[in-house]
């Protein structure tokens, strides 16, 4: 297999492109310290493609990716066709997941955040939406997961993280 060097980052397409669009504005600006290799820009998935068209687009682009972010919005729970399906292929391939929070939660959300994202044998990282905090997860949670994965908890950075 490759050199895994992508950040591989599902949401809701309906509803949370905005947000996506806003981190890929983040790593292009000059002025912002933020950078991830994007699997999205691999290959494209269309809409009008046929589901397992699309899941083997998908499964080329996480395979090439070294850690995972779901943006949780407002129906993310609700995703059962691509997003947990997305979830299910990133533990398969062992991938450090950072579930970052569109609402501003610092940590897990049962009221947002699918059941099937908690995990008993590995960990995830919870944080809110913004780019120092992503950045910090992209930077710290992927080694942290590497010597930790099979603690099995939800975690969150506190306070002090997100001040500094």
């Amino acid at each position: 297999m490759s050199y895994r060097n992508k950040t591989y980052i599902a949401f809701d397409g309906d509803n949370d492109m905005r947000y996506y669009q806003i981190m890929c504005a983040w790593k292009e600006n000059d002025h912002i310290d933020f950078n991830f290799y994007n699997a999205h820009d691999l290959s494209s998935a269309r809409d009008s493609s046929q589901e397992e068209s699309i899941k083997r687009q998908l499964r080329e682009r996480m395979q090439n990716s070294k850690q995972f972010i779901l943006l949780v919005g407002e129906k993310t729970r609700y995703l059962t066709k691509f997003v947990k399906w997305e979830v299910e292929y990133a533990r398969k391939l062992d991938l450090p997941i950072i579930v970052s929070n569109l609402n501003g939660t610092r940590m897990y959300d049962s009221a947002r955040c699918p059941s099937w994202v908690v995990d008993n044998d590995t960990s995830t990282v919870h944080v809110s939406f913004g780019k120092d905090i992503i950045k910090y997860a992209l930077d710290n949670f992927p080694d942290w997961y590497a010597s930790n994965k099979h603690k099995g908890s939800e975690l969150y950075y506190p306070a002090s993280v997100y001040k500094a």
